[in-house]
């Protein structure tokens, strides 16, 4: 099954709305020079309203439940949406927003005794012991897909200095969000009686934690390697626990970015899940289930997808904005044949952040010349590789079809296909952020991008950092420019 994503075409030029959430049923997704005559999206109108009155509202069955439609800023859909229930470890949404907000992730955490004894018996955990130390980057994952609560624990202290401080932070954030029924107590979810929150207010913290790009880097990820500690000598292979990311499991759901399970006795199951299609971002929020979570969680996008008019990937907005949904999928060994290199494409370097190393580079229109023909493979009908056409750059795949609207990881290395099965360059948007995709097709990583003359950059795994700091010490806005 592939696992699929929102691609949107943006053209070549400056980052002018990375994040557009929140906007009253009028939202102008723009990429790279919007506002510079270059190819932008064109407002996107959606009538939920309308809609709805065509569409039957789902039976839910667990106690609490509500959908936020985070695109533009509305509930779809409530059941007992202020009612205070216990969150368990959905708790850990907050933890990791506040996390990916006040921490460097390359800087450390030694766990005091506190943090690793203040659990519950029989509490989730990954062994780590007092004096231990860690990169932020790893317990980040640690806390998300182990779900373990000492590492909650070792980060709230690393933000506030104790739990209890943390804590306070916590419920600063949630009102600063507009939530008006939550109280945490502590940052991983476990019992206590004052530790409550709603449905509509676990909607927006989560929303909000999907507007951080660490954040949905991290929720995410399907598999990571935790290392090895001194009570733990081998490394860690941890899984992402919720079953709706993982194309290889029955619950898995198209266009779903990310989420967070959670289960206590008192709180029973809890479940937050966001999922995009057709440019609407839906958050759903399940509370006090009885094992119906994961069912109950895929009405509800059914129900938000349909209503939006964004149901069976079918694009909300005009096709002017060039979105598609699509499949980043990995072909076999046998079908990853190499990329035909372009000569050496010219590449410039000019004043900015990290001039003069090999990582910040100024792409240039001449640099999107893709090898002629006479150098590349021909390809004939049925044989997997890449061929030149009128078009521009295309890739059969092992099945004889030509890669369409999707990424593809060919070789190591990714490439994106439009819906007429065209190689795209420049900046696009794939996988719950923009990346750039170089003269040769390849998404680039790890370098800063000058675009229209301002600074991007693109991390490790090829998305844009917005409102962080790079490798080499330069802060970026919440567009992912540079801040000079």
């Amino acid at each position: 099954m592939k696992n699929r994503t929102i691609i949107r075409r943006i053209g070549t030029l400056a980052l002018a709305a990375v994040m557009a959430a929140a906007m009253p049923f009028s939202v102008l997704a723009e990429g790279p020079g919007s506002g510079n005559g270059t190819q932008t999206a064109q407002p996107m109108q959606v009538s939920a309203s309308a809609n709805a009155a065509n569409v039957e509202k789902p039976s839910i069955a667990a106690q609490g439940a509500a959908l936020y439609d985070a695109t533009h800023g509305v509930f779809l859909f409530e059941k007992n949406g202020d009612t205070r229930f216990y969150p368990a470890s959905i708790t850990k949404v907050m933890t990791a927003l506040l996390a990916a907000e006040n921490l460097d992730m390359n800087s450390t955490v030694t766990f005091s005794r506190s943090a690793v004894t203040n659990l519950e018996t029989a509490a989730v955990t990954l062994h780590v012991q007092e004096g231990e130390t860690f990169q932020v980057k790893d317990l980040m994952y640690g806390l998300w897909l182990k779900s373990a609560n000492e590492i909650a624990n070792g980060l709230a202290e690393a933000v506030a200095g104790s739990v209890p401080a943390f804590a306070d932070k916590m419920n600063q954030k949630a009102a600063s969000l507009g939530c008006t029924h939550t109280n945490f107590v502590n940052p991983n979810g476990l019992n206590n009686a004052s530790h409550m929150t709603t449905a509509r207010d676990m909607a927006l913290i989560t929303a909000a934690a999907f507007n951080n790009s660490l954040v949905r880097q991290v929720a995410g990820t399907l598999h990571y390697s935790f290392p090895a500690s001194p009570s733990v000598p081998e490394v860690r292979n941890l899984t992402m626990g919720h079953k709706m990311l993982n194309p290889g499991n029955s619950q898995y759901y198209e266009g779903f970015i990310g989420g967070k399970t959670g289960y206590t006795s008192k709180a029973g199951n809890t479940l937050v899940s966001v999922a995009e299609r057709g440019g609407v971002r839906l958050v759903a929020v399940i509370l006090k289930s009885s094992a119906t979570h994961y069912a109950d969680t895929k009405k509800l996008f059914d129900y938000g997808f349909a209503v939006t008019g964004a149901s069976g990937g079918t694009p909300a907005v005009p096709e002017t904005a060039a979105q598609s949904e699509t499949a980043a999928v990995q072909e076999t060994a046998a079908a990853q044949e190499p990329r035909p290199e372009a000569g050496s494409a010219p590449v410039t370097v000019t004043e900015g952040p990290g001039a003069g190393s090999a990582g910040a580079v100024q792409e240039t229109a001449a640099a999107a010349v893709p090898e002629s023909t006479a150098a590349a493979e021909t390809v004939s009908s049925g044989k997997t590789g890449w061929e030149e056409t009128a078009e521009g750059w295309k890739y059969r795949k092992a099945d004889g079809s030509y890669a369409k609207d999707e990424e593809l990881l060919i070789k190591e290395k990714y490439y994106i296909f439009d819906s007429n099965a065209v190689m795209l360059k420049g900046w696009n948007y794939a996988r719950g952020s923009w990346r750039y995709y170089g003269g040769n097709g390849d998404m680039k990583s790890s370098r800063w991008i000058e675009t229209n003359g301002m600074w991007y950059y693109v991390t490790e795994d090829g998305s844009l950092l917005v409102n962080g700091t790079s490798p080499d010490g330069y802060k970026v806005d919440a567009n992912g420019v540079w801040i000079k």
